[in-house]
């Protein structure tokens, strides 16, 4: 039987990079997004998740779960890669905005951990999540997405300890990268993305299918002793003092 990988958040520009991507190298892909209408593309199996809901609902948590129980023989890899972004200014964040983002960023990534865990193990495989260059260096009115990403790699490292090498857990925290979310940001506004682009050292910004083969080495066995490891993928930004 194919490895088979499953994926959150596949419908986004860095999603369906990892399912093209890990669809090429020979895996079964299982996609999950909330937003899921019939096939994801680049996936064997698409699948609707309200990761929200699946994180407060142990009925609906249950019942999605069971779903993806069929393909746990042959599970290697998990990849928690689904976010929401809320933004807000501290004074102003709504408890039901804070609760929505841990609940999709850093609760529901815990949860899928915990069920792929005898999966996994037993296939040595892997589990990568996608947290954000937020984790350590953020803006305004990000507070809410920057705490869930700091965690996230908290987790990440916290996992990769507790498990005592049972299976690998690593993260990536990728700095600006090129995807429609990105884009609507920055209203589409190309003298803005250019500005973005050349406060990177390597003069540009990253794309997907980057994100995506830094995930594929990870779920390797070329990366088998990188554990509790959060990769930044950031091009240079974070090194970056930025002066008058």
């Amino acid at each position: 039987m194919k490895k088979t990988v499953v994926i959150t958040g596949a419908l986004g520009g860095i999603g369906q990079a990892i399912c093209k991507t890990f669809k090429e190298d020979g895996y079964q892909v299982l996609g999950i997004d909330v937003k899921a209408i019939g096939n994801i593309p680049f996936c064997d199996y698409s699948f609707d998740f309200d990761l929200s809901r699946l994180s407060k609902n142990e009925d609906y948590r249950s019942d999605k779960l069971n779903i993806l129980n069929k393909f746990g023989d042959d599970l290697h890899v998990l990849i928690n890669n689904a976010a929401v972004q809320i933004l807000n200014n501290l004074k102003d964040i709504k408890i039901t905005e804070w609760n929505e983002t841990l609940d999709v960023n850093l609760t529901a990534p815990m949860l899928l951990s915990q069920w792929a865990l005898p999966y996994i193990s037993k296939n040595d495989g892997s589990i990568i999540n996608i947290s954000s260059i937020h984790q350590t260096l953020t803006k305004p009115k990000f507070t809410a997405y920057a705490t869930s990403k700091s965690a996230l790699v908290g987790l990440t490292k916290a996992m990769a300890v507790d498990l005592n090498g049972e299976i690998r857990v690593n993260s990536i925290s990728p700095a600006a990268i090129e995807t429609d979310m990105l884009r609507a940001g920055f209203n589409n506004d190309e003298s803005a993305l250019d500005v973005l682009k050349k406060l990177h050292p390597v003069q540009r910004i990253g794309y997907p299918y980057e994100v995506a083969k830094l995930a594929l080495f990870l779920a390797s066995d070329e990366a088998k002793f990188i554990n509790g490891a959060n990769l930044q993928l950031d091009g240079g930004i974070s090194s970056v003092l930025h002066d008058l």
